[in-house]
């Protein structure tokens, strides 16, 4: 994993690891590692894992398929969305 420290700013680029981190599952892997877990224990927690992800696959899908309504998007990204400049797609120099 990699980031960079634009400007000094060493800030900016730990929150920049932090979320990187744990979108890939590293703080939860360490936590469900710092105890020894049962076998039955395993076992349930993957089924659970496994039937969250079958939901929200399911859930994405009817979104695609029209189904369902898709949730409404988060107010920051419309915001910024809307601060970009409308371009055409063609370059002008």
């Amino acid at each position: 994993m990699q980031v960079l420290v634009r400007d000094n700013n060493i800030e900016q680029a730990l929150r920049v690891l932090k979320k990187k981190l744990q979108r890939e599952g590293v703080f939860r892997e360490m936590k469900r590692r710092r105890s020894f877990e049962k076998p039955s224990e395993k076992r349930i927690r993957e089924k659970s894992d496994a039937a969250r992800r079958a939901r929200k696959l399911a859930r994405k899908q009817a979104i695609r398929d029209g189904l369902i309504a898709a949730p409404p998007r988060k107010a920051k990204f419309l915001a910024r969305n809307q601060a970009l400049p409308k371009t055409d797609g063609s370059r002008e120099s």
